[in-house]
């Protein structure tokens, strides 16, 4: 695939990576190299309203044309919002490439954020963290970060109904002037389509500006935490560490660990905590991996009553794995997170933004060598990590029945 990519920053500051595909398909998002890591406390969430307020109207289009320009023609359209990128996607037939490219970049520019449209969407939001409140599987995943970092950046993503408050139209605009400028912003292509069309359209329609970013220091921490519910039959928990940021060769010792661990079936606690001991029915890991900040999470959801063996059986896990890990072992992880990489790429919006992640770690062009990365992991590296994760060196989170 890495022969069909190409990346270019233009004289304005944008950064294109693109994908050259030979179906026709293509997904294209506009990113901002900005999220809740540019965002102090009392701010907390408005990267993600700026998110939502970008589909609700620009000079040139109403939200309904918005969504129906990319809609009509067989597409889709969406958005997310994470700690360090903001991005606005769509995917739609080929023929239509240019189409999608005038609604995204017409969002980018041209927002309005009205009033009234801001008061509305932030009745949404309200919604939204109540909705995640109610799940616990994405409750405690939320909640796992404010026990490894403190604030601003242990905060939730999404904001409190007190900092959602606080923001009105002129924060929102300032915030937006300042940091959705090309100089800050990737386009990222995977599809069938022309690289120098991208290059010449945002040549075009993008003129250079300048940045003003803050990012927040990052404090990492370690805590525990069980925190108790009525209305809920399951406890679900997650034990956390921090593991080495992206750039450091020893961050994918961190992903075979999780995968060792808990991705899929065949892992070492799924068999342990699920099919020896029938504990649980979901067991499963997760690697957040930035140039800022790194963590690893092990997930499980169990019944009140067994919340601590099974607490017990994770720690005992990364004990075994530091001393009895071998080289057999080693290989077969290394083959299925190669196996899983190369998945990962079948579809186009995932290659997009599978693209988008590696450029703001530091360059798109690297996520090709990831296989090259992951075989070179050394034993020592994957039994080291596995050791520090033990008495003050994780954090744990779990919600439990009342």
């Amino acid at each position: 695939m890495k022969k069909n990519f190409k990346r270019k920053v233009l004289k304005n500051g944008l950064t294109i990576i693109f994908e050259k595909r030979n179906i026709p398909v293509v997904s294209m998002a506009f990113a901002v190299k900005s999220g809740g890591i540019n965002e102090s406390l009392r701010e907390k969430g408005i990267s993600h309203f700026i998110e939502h307020m970008l589909y609700k109207g620009t000079k040139n289009r109403t939200s309904r044309q918005i969504a129906q320009e990319i809609e009509k023609n067989g597409g889709e359209i969406n958005g997310f919002t994470s700690e360090d990128i903001t991005a606005f996607y769509c995917k739609l037939p080929s023929k239509h490439a240019g189409i999608g490219l005038g609604v995204l970049s017409d969002i980018m520019k041209n927002s309005l954020f009205l009033e009234e449209e801001m008061e509305k969407e932030r009745k949404v939001i309200f919604e939204e963290i109540k909705m995640r409140k109610d799940n616990p599987q994405i409750y405690v995943i939320d909640k796992i970060q404010n026990m490894l970092y403190k604030d601003p950046f242990g905060s939730d993503l999404i904001g409190t109904h007190k900092s959602m408050n606080s923001i009105d139209r002129k924060k929102i605009l300032k915030r937006f002037k300042e940091l959705y400028v090309p100089e800050n912003m990737i386009l990222s292509v995977v599809g069938d389509y022309d690289f120098e069309k991208l290059v010449k359209f945002c040549e075009k329609v993008f003129e250079k500006k300048r940045l003003k970013n803050k990012n927040y220091r990052i404090v990492k921490k370690n805590s525990s935490k069980v925190e108790k519910r009525q209305g809920i039959d399951q406890a679900n928990l997650i034990l956390a560490f921090h593991s080495p940021l992206a750039g450091d060769k020893k961050s994918f010792a961190a992903e075979i660990l999780i995968s060792l661990m808990a991705g899929g079936m065949s892992s070492r606690l799924f068999s342990e905590i699920r099919e020896k001991r029938n504990l649980a029915y979901s067991v499963r890991g997760h690697t957040n991996i930035s140039k800022d900040y790194s963590y690893s999470l092990i997930y499980v959801g169990t019944t009140k009553e067994k919340v601590r063996e099974v607490k017990d059986l994770i720690l005992k896990e990364f004990e075994r794995v530091s001393k009895d890990l071998g080289e057999k072992e080693l290989k077969e992880i290394k083959d299925q997170l190669i196996g899983n990489y190369q998945i990962s790429m079948e579809d186009s919006q995932a290659q997009m933004v599978n693209l988008l992640v590696s450029e703001i770690e530091g360059n798109a062009s690297k996520f090709y060598d990831f296989e090259k990365n992951i075989s070179k992991v050394e034993l020592k590296d994957v039994k080291d990590l596995a050791s520090k994760v033990r008495g003050k060196n994780y954090s744990f989170f779990a919600l439990v029945p009342k």
